[in-house]
């Protein structure tokens, strides 16, 4: 019996498809399952430690920090605009006093079909390795706590054109433990107007 070559072509296309959309189900899960085990040690540390923001007494009764499900749709490769003149602001802290940042860059991102900037600072001390990226955003004072969040990226090299934003990863300040901590507060230019369903809920 002759078979029909397009029958072929077509069980090729189907076995490519199916290889390919189960190694990208399997990345989601991986993703998953690496950030759930993140969220882990931190509610070991929060439980434990001695640095923990949690009192003595609140770290008896602590269960675990509540979180928005992993969802790949809030990691973003972001464009990213490097700053030439990287100016030094005063990031008002909660406690009335000021940090020090450099103005590092600005990066862009698309959700729900609409276009998102946010500023990226580095410590102007040199010492964080990483960029902060203090945020707020519509759910805050609902799901999220009141004084916005904030998210880490990766610094990028000189000339990189993107820059990794994962909301999956945005936590709280230390002031949403506890009174007593000074925590930066995020600028005018970094209040998103839409809801990001990612990160870390509020505490209480």
């Amino acid at each position: 019996m002759r078979l029909n070559p397009k029958l072929f072509i077509a069980l090729g296309l189907l076995l490519v498809f199916g290889y390919f959309a189960q190694d990208i189900l399997f990345n989601d899960d991986q993703y998953a399952a690496q950030l759930r085990k993140a969220r882990e040690a931190k509610n070991t540390g929060f439980h434990r430690a001695e640095d923990s923001p949690l009192s003595p007494e609140q770290r008896q009764t602590f269960d675990s920090l509540k979180y928005y499900a992993p969802d790949t749709d809030y990691r973003f490769e972001a464009q990213l605009e490097q700053l030439a003149q990287r100016d030094t602001v005063e990031m008002p802290l909660t406690d009335g006093k000021v940090d020090k940042y450099l103005r590092w860059g600005r990066a862009s991102f698309i959700l729900n079909k609409q276009e998102y900037k946010l500023t990226l600072f580095l410590k102007a001390d040199g010492k964080d390795t990483t960029l902060f990226v203090p945020f707020t955003d519509r759910t805050n004072g609902f799901a999220t706590y009141g004084g916005g969040r904030y998210l880490d990226a990766p610094l990028p090299a000189a000339g990189d054109t993107e820059v990794i934003l994962d909301f999956n990863e945005a936590y709280n300040p230390y002031c949403a433990y506890a009174d007593g901590y000074a925590c930066p507060v995020p600028p005018a230019d970094n209040r998103l107007t839409v809801e990001i369903k990612a990160g870390e809920k509020a505490y209480k």
